[in-house]
């Protein structure tokens, strides 16, 4: 069933403005955006207006109870001006996901996909085709209900926003291993594309950038003796040729490029473990020469690889390989989201 969408043009595109050739990473937005309201208990009409401050009351729950979730994806063009997208039913369930745990309608699929479609079909022209470039695409609901009373909004907006983007990170990063602070913790909502768990990582992050670090290594809230993620992202850790990852959890978000990772290594013979991994085997294998990669998967830098990591006043930096796990699976992973490599899996959703 298609849904109905209003669509209100902008009088005069910016587009004109934008330097496509240096384009930042989600700083730069194209001319319209979805916007839906839930009232009464049930979803409106989606309009396709341009891109626009919005207007809330002060008493919007939002404000008051972080009532907020979003996702992350992208929309590519290939060669032949073909546009697409990359596995967007899996954002569109993890959104759901993220709304049941904080209390926030469920988005109908009808809503999400026939609006991020039309989206993308009336701002065609702002889907990069320079390499490493994507159209960035930022769905995200919220709560526009109002009230001071502790409890569930009544009203809510889901909102596409996109932004034509170049490289999430320039080169390798350099992390600290958290011994204090958690991401996360069980029974929580760090399973969740939650606002807040965002916020809260700022704090840490900004301490470890302090010292000179790029990023923290999230470790479990209980004893700090296990890895989990890496900043916003995955994290992978290969010891020898065997690749690392932990199992998700309410702690640890099902990441869409960790699966797809997952699915490429093990399609390429690369043995992949989804297990605890612990700071101490990780730091055995760095001292031991066995440690030979650590990378970050996620949607913004697909494969983000790290250079070296810090630990209890201690410095460990990575081996420079010549033929890295993590630039192998970049590229097969981009390469079918760029329309380059025969897709077996059915990800890749032409448009």
């Amino acid at each position: 069933m298609k849904s109905n969408i209003e669509i209100q043009h902008i009088e005069k595109s910016k587009i004109d403005t934008v330097d496509f050739d240096n384009l930042p990473f989600g700083s730069v937005y194209s001319d319209h955006m979805l916007e839906c309201d839930f009232v009464n208990g049930e979803w409106q009409t989606s309009v396709i207006k341009p891109y626009a401050p919005i207007s809330l009351d002060p008493a919007a729950k939002i404000f008051h109870y972080g009532q907020s979730i979003f996702e992350g994806m992208k929309a590519y063009k290939d060669a032949e001006g073909n546009t697409m997208l990359f596995r967007p039913l899996e954002n569109w369930k993890r959104l759901n996901k993220s709304a049941e745990r904080l209390v926030i309608p469920q988005i109908p699929e009808d809503i999400f996909m026939d609006g991020l479609k039309k989206l993308l079909e009336v701002d065609n022209n702002w889907i990069p085709t320079n390499e490493g470039s994507s159209l960035y695409i930022r769905p995200f609901m919220f709560a526009s209900g109002i009230g001071f009373h502790a409890s569930p909004a009544d009203a809510y907006k889901f909102i596409i926003c996109t932004a034509p983007s170049g490289a999430y990170f320039a080169g390798k990063v350099k992390v600290l291993i958290e011994e204090k602070y958690a991401r996360a913790a069980n029974g929580g909502v760090g399973f969740a594309k939650a606002g807040g768990n965002y916020a809260a990582q700022f704090y840490p992050t900004q301490l470890a950038i302090e010292k000179g670090y790029n990023q923290v290594i999230w470790t479990d809230d209980n004893s700090h003796e296990y890895i989990e993620e890496a900043g916003a992202m995955n994290i992978f850790i290969r010891i020898n040729d065997t690749l690392i990852t932990s199992p998700t959890s309410d702690r640890i978000l099902d990441g869409i490029t960790r699966k797809s990772v997952i699915q490429i290594a093990k399609d390429l013979n690369i043995d992949v473990e989804v297990r605890k991994i612990s700071v101490s085997e990780v730091i055995a294998a760095a001292q031991s020469g066995s440690l030979k990669e650590m990378f970050g998967a996620g949607t913004a830098a697909v494969i983000s690889p790290i250079a070296g990591f810090g630990y209890q006043d201690t410095d460990y930096d990575l081996p420079e390989l010549e033929t890295p796990f993590s630039g192998i699976l970049k590229k097969a992973i981009t390469d079918i989201q760029t329309n380059k490599a025969e897709d077996p899996y059915g990800w890749r959703v032409m448009l």
